[in-house]
């Protein structure tokens, strides 16, 4: 899977952007505030529908503009994809594949997928709970259709039941209908992402004691308050019964995946709380690399790989791993200086030249 074009409208600060990428390296080279991260951004919003760096879609467009567009072709095995987003100022959007209006996000993602590594993302391992169910649940919507409606589902009963907990002078009975609802669905996601953890504990395994010589074993663990080696439905119906009265004094749901952790342990060690900076960084890289192997296994070809000035962040053993390590993915990298890669990137590359929201080869 790759990206051959990617044109742009009123993004940012591109008035008019039109580029041809090539299957191997693209590198974004230019000083902070050109624009180099914007044209990764783009193209991860092809992929997910969002933006990595804002929840704020009008932020996108350009100043005085009313719309923005982005659109990508991306060359698949099966079938090629001509994915085109229109942005609206009144924060709506609409979307086409190969010319055909979607009407659902859950309709986009997985038509084209991609795996992106920014300095933001040290986030997963340091801050809180919240930051790693979404890093899991978004690489898991991109292989399950499925999954993506569970979330979509299990979010929308929880906040009903929220709003009757509320309401205390309420039939229980009525509490006992959704909270069936939520185990099914919930169920769902538990499976899925111990499913999801399995994969990323086999491949981060090796990936991480290559990284670091040997010297560091890494391990992923899913935390939850509830047995997931009996039966998960039942486990979940019976700590919500037993919670159920403190959750309505509170007026929010106590227990459930949306409340569920993964620890992530280097020796046995729990990295959130006593490793390193560089050790952060490094199960990062892990995590992101045992991605692209699992969406390869998974589906049959490599995703596209976004690396958003990370290089000058890590050591010449981790950057020599990486530009080690994608020579059958398609990459695209911004940096600040050819320094950053030029000694261990091999291969067939292409290099970008950024300065002011302009882009020359």
């Amino acid at each position: 899977m790759y990206v051959q074009y990617i044109q742009l409208k009123n993004y940012r600060n591109y008035e008019f952007l039109n580029i041809e990428l090539i299957k191997g390296v693209n590198v974004f080279i230019g000083d902070n505030a050109q624009g180099k991260t914007n044209v990764l951004e783009a193209v991860y919003y092809c992929g997910f529908g969002k933006s990595h760096r804002t929840n704020k879609d009008k932020e996108l467009i350009s100043w005085n503009s009313d719309n923005s567009i982005i659109q990508i072709y991306v060359c698949r095995e099966r079938l090629n994809k001509k994915i085109n987003v229109t942005i609206l100022k009144n924060g709506k959007k609409s979307i086409s594949i190969n010319s055909i209006k979607i009407n659902k996000i859950s309709q986009l993602i997985g038509n084209f997928n991609v795996v992106i590594f920014s300095p933001e993302d040290l986030k997963i391992v340091k801050e809180s709970p919240g930051v790693r169910r979404k890093f899991i649940d978004m690489e898991i919507a991109q292989l399950s259709s499925k999954y993506y409606y569970a979330l979509v589902q299990y979010n929308k009963v929880m906040n009903e039941r929220n709003s009757i907990l509320k309401n205390r002078t309420l039939d229980e009975a009525m509490l006992d209908v959704y909270d069936d609802q939520l185990c099914t669905f919930g169920e769902y996601i538990i499976k899925k992402r111990l499913e999801y953890l399995n994969k990323l504990n086999i491949h981060g395994k090796d990936i991480h004691k290559e990284i670091t010589t040997n010297k560091e074993e890494i391990e992923f663990k899913y935390l939850t308050s509830i047995d997931y080696n009996k039966n998960i439905k039942e486990e979940l119906k019976l700590k919500l019964k037993v919670n159920r009265k403190k959750d309505m004094d509170k007026g929010n749901t106590s227990v459930g995946p949306h409340r569920d952790d993964i620890g992530i342990y280097l020796n046995g060690v729990d990295v959130k709380s006593f490793g390193s900076q560089g050790q952060q960084r490094t199960v990062v890289l892990t995590m992101k690399f045992s991605s692209l192997k699992i969406i390869k296994d998974l589906t049959g070809e490599y995703p596209v790989l976004l690396l958003d000035d990370v290089l000058s962040e890590l050591d010449i053993n981790r950057k020599r791993y990486i530009l080690s390590s994608i020579d059958e993915i398609q990459t695209i990298i911004t940096c600040t200086g050819i320094e950053d890669i030029n000694e261990n990137l091999n291969g067939n590359y292409k290099i970008f030249n950024v300065t002011e929201g302009h882009i020359r080869e």
